[in-house]
């Protein structure tokens, strides 16, 4: 299978989601996830979201979960863990979406202090790190955030 051709013809369906009932746009969805090895997480991650945008948030959340656990990563693990907490509170789970949005949210900023910590030590500038650890926390200084954030950007 050729990664780019594929990930252009999902972009391209999804490009004409209004063209198509809910159905047919899942069983389009549902073929292109067919070409990929079963279990695989981009392709689960995919059709949870072709679920979920037809309005079927418990059929995406499984697939979103089973995305997860079956490694998805880079920018669609973000984005299924946002679109797994919608769901969940689509089926009336807030408490389990906030949870899910909070260990997100812990996540990032641990990641983000323990990149801020290894900078200065990778021979990289104590103002990056600054600026790493600035922008991790900005978000979480409700009054302070847009001053924090060009403060952040001016270290960098």
């Amino acid at each position: 299978m050729d990664e780019a051709d594929w990930e252009r013809r999902v972009e391209a369906l999804w490009a004409t989601i209004d063209d198509h009932d809910e159905t047919d746009f899942r069983t389009a969805m549902e073929r292109l996830v067919a070409e990929r090895p079963p279990g695989d997480p981009v392709g689960l991650f995919e059709l949870a979201s072709a679920f979920d945008s037809t309005g079927h948030p418990e059929p995406a959340a499984e697939r979103y979960r089973a995305a997860l656990d079956c490694g998805l990563g880079g920018y669609r693990r973000r984005r299924a863990v946002i679109q797994l907490a919608s769901s969940l509170r689509n089926l009336g789970r807030v408490d389990e979406s906030l949870a899910l949005l909070e260990a997100e949210r812990n996540t990032r900023v641990r990641r983000a202090r323990r990149r801020a910590r290894r900078l200065p030590r990778a021979g990289t500038h104590e103002r990056e790190a600054v600026a790493v650890a600035l922008t991790a926390l900005a978000p979480h200084l409700t009054r302070y955030t847009r001053s924090v954030t060009a403060y952040a950007a001016d270290l960098a």
